[in-house]
């Protein structure tokens, strides 16, 4: 895990970073615990869920297990099993439901399956510590399964390698889709976030289920830009994921991700408060210290918000610290580009409002702009290896 870095304490952690996130469930409290931490959020949901009231499929698995009741039951998330029971108890077989699972054995993934499990009236027989569902397969695996009917509550997304597994064994399957994921009703927001990765907007992705991941390269496919998409990806943006089941289709993709010790939202929350700041590019210029972000800087620990096109020149100048930056090469860093120099002035003046101490980026007359890079400093940190300023 990245180590902490130092910040001015009155400054958030997120603050000056943008987020996006994907989910459809859950979302408005993802968002909002990274908002409080500073960050600003843009959601985009990949995916939307069919609701389990109207859910075909789960009607048909319910009454097959009622029909024909499981000798082990496997629930895997608690809001899941919760669904499944209200759902049922909707369509008048509550009761029977709970009969036909309490008949066997009931597994639980992890604590908040355990307690819907035992909300419902009935008791689970064992959990796994690590939470996970392959822990789950080994504990299934180690005892005879020839002939046993197995229900396996699904979680979002199919568990093919755990119920192949289970059919080698000598299994019968019953897969229990108790929330089923489609392409979302409302694409715009969607593309909207889409449109701010691909023009530099976004700073993290966040994932919290595989289909959001695949959804949400589905819709870039569709649209032709899914290799922009991965470039972003395996660049500059953080692609953030609550697991390494959510995290599998971006790894599949060679998409590097970040993820949290625990499968939990607030974990994955601290994991990215604690690598964005360690990601931003710090520099002495001038007698001060510069912390750039996404869309902010910190000078001396104080956060200033910067324009789009000011932070695209103060990210070109650090690319260089110290070194001349010619008015083209800036001109080329515009968002937009465009051939008119006298654009790079006035990004450049909006730029020294911005941070409030126009001797951080000096004007070198007619050659350009540099940020003045304090000569004592000896090497310094960019994107983790050290530059050598050229101070002329």
């Amino acid at each position: 895990m990245t180590s902490p870095v130092e910040t001015s304490p009155a400054v958030p952690p997120l603050a000056g970073f943008t987020v996006g996130v994907t989910a459809a469930r859950r979302a408005e409290e993802l968002g909002t615990m990274m908002e409080r931490r500073g960050a600003v959020v843009l959601h985009g949901p990949a995916l939307r869920i069919v609701p389990v009231a109207d859910d075909t499929d789960l009607l048909a698995a319910t009454r097959g297990l009622i029909a024909a009741p499981p000798d082990i039951t496997v629930a895997t998330t608690g809001i899941g099993y919760r669904g499944w029971i209200e759902a049922a108890d909707g369509w008048g077989v509550g009761e029977d439901l709970l009969a036909a699972l309490g008949s066997g054995t009931l597994l639980a993934r992890g604590p908040k399956a355990r307690g819907a499990i035992r909300a419902s009236g009935l008791v689970d027989a064992w959990s796994p510590p690590s939470e996970s569902s392959a822990e789950v397969l080994e504990y299934l695996l180690a005892g005879d399964l020839a002939g046993k009917r197995i229900a396996v509550q699904l979680h979002g997304e199919p568990l093919p390698d755990v119920v192949e597994a289970l059919e080698i064994a000598g299994a019968e399957v019953v897969q229990v889709p108790v929330y089923r994921w489609l392409p979302p009703a409302d694409i715009v927001p969607l593309d909207r976030l889409i449109d701010a990765v691909l023009a530099g907007g976004v700073d993290a992705l966040a994932f919290t289920s595989a289909p959001a991941a695949a959804g949400l390269m589905s819709r870039c496919a569709e649209r032709g830009v899914r290799d922009e998409l991965l470039r972003a990806l395996r660049g500059p943006v953080l692609a953030l994921c609550v697991g390494p089941v959510t995290a599998a289709p971006l790894e599949a993709e060679d998409v590097a991700t970040v993820q949290p010790q625990r499968s939990r939202l607030g974990a994955m929350v601290r994991r990215l408060e604690a690598e964005m700041p360690a990601r931003a590019r710090r520099l002495p210029v001038a007698g001060h210290r510069l912390e750039l972000r996404g869309h902010a800087v910190l000078v001396d620990g104080q956060l200033r918000a910067v324009p789009p096109a000011g932070m695209a020149l103060l990210r070109c100048l650090a690319r260089r610290p110290g070194r001349v930056v010619g008015r083209a090469d800036l001109l080329r860093a515009l968002p937009g580009g465009g051939d008119d120099e006298h654009a790079v002035e006035s990004a450049m003046a909006r730029l020294r409002t911005s941070l409030g101490n126009p001797r951080l980026v000096q004007t070198v007359v007619k050659r350009g702009y540099r940020l003045a890079l304090d000569p004592a400093a000896g090497p310094v940190p960019v994107g983790g290896h050290c530059v050598h300023g050229d101070h002329r």
